[in-house]
């Protein structure tokens, strides 16, 4: 019995890879970087599922190219703003991603992006590194207090309130602002957490933190205006999506003591241009979008993927489905 043929957009982790190469008629894009536009229209004609990574776009004209055999997308990634949903659900395909797996790592990340840019930890090594270390001086890069601040946690779904369990530990006081988490959220009353409007958590929070999904409705939800209502002090976090920032009224704030601070995970665009003015600043983390990247949730996230898109060549419900109305 012929196997089902995919199209694997970029290599993943053996752990699930293995698990592809053994079920499938696999064809794997080798390449480090994300496969041209035209070889992936090519590569998935007649495929029966593809297994795609965020840095390839799923839209209509991969649905058309793949044809009627198309059973599946199974995504690389708990977020999935790069494929069609509501195309792909109206064609009756059903999408996979990786949700809760990465939620604690990716938490992890975040704070220490958090700490990084509250004590200006790269800005610290770079300066052992340019030889200016000559003696401990009293004045010497001071930074921001973690203990005790105040925490806004602009999304309180998995990985907002993983940061609040961590904010615990540091006697920080926490406000979140999620209009679909309710205000008596047993789980906000547990840690502490207030829930707050939107200009009373970027006026009121020492250090702001994104984790809410890249939405029309997101889309620069820290723009010039947002910024101009934080403390000249606070510190921007982000490990959720690049474009929930403005780059321009983030370079502005940074560059002009409109905030102190920020640390970023993602980027608009991405990889961020080098000649990007953010680049010239010392005030800034830069990461490359790494937050997950630790080997045990970069292999969890694998089988996952791997175990979704088996299910859907197999006619199975997907373990974790982005569209679960495709099965009515």
């Amino acid at each position: 019995m012929a196997k089902p043929k995919v199209f694997v957009t970029r290599m993943i982790p053996e752990a699930g890879l293995s698990m592809v190469r053994e079920f499938c008629d696999a064809d794997i894009w080798p390449g480090d970087l994300p496969p041209e536009r035209e070889y992936v229209l090519e590569h998935v004609k007649g495929v029966d599922g593809i297994l795609s990574l965020l840095t390839t776009k799923m839209d209509p004209a991969v649905m058309d190219a793949a044809g009627a055999s198309l059973k599946v997308i199974s995504n690389y990634a708990v977020g999935f703003d790069n494929i069609d949903i509501p195309e792909a659900t109206k064609r009756g395909i059903p999408v996979g991603h990786t949700p809760g797996v990465l939620t604690e790592t990716t938490a992890d990340f975040a704070f220490a992006l958090l700490i990084s840019a509250a004590r200006r930890v790269v800005e610290g090594h770079n300066y052992t590194l340019a030889g200016k270390w000559k003696t401990w001086g009293p004045s010497l890069l001071l930074g921001q207090d973690v203990y005790g601040a105040t925490l806004g946690l602009v999304g309180f779904g998995r990985i907002g309130k993983s940061m609040a369990k961590r904010a615990t530990g540091f006697d920080m006081k926490i406000l979140y602002h999620d209009e679909f988490v309710p205000d008596d959220d047993p789980f906000a009353a547990e840690v502490g957490a207030q829930s707050v409007d939107m200009d009373t958590l970027l006026r009121e929070s020492d250090f702001v933190s994104l984790h809410t999904p890249l939405l029309p409705s997101t889309h620069h939800l820290i723009d010039a205006t947002a910024l101009a209502k934080m403390k000249s002090t606070a510190i921007l976090v982000n490990s959720a999506r690049g474009p929930l920032i403005d780059p321009v009224a983030l370079y502005d704030a940074l560059k002009n003591g409109g905030i102190a601070y920020a640390g970023l995970d993602v980027t608009e665009p991405e990889p961020i241009p080098m000649d990007s003015p953010l680049l010239t600043l010392d005030n800034i983390i830069i990461a490359p979008h790494i937050a997950s990247g630790s080997v045990t949730t970069r292999d969890q996230m694998a089988v996952i993927a791997a175990n979704n898109l088996i299910a859907g060549l197999t006619g199975k419900p997907l373990p974790n489905c982005a569209n679960p109305q495709v099965y009515g």
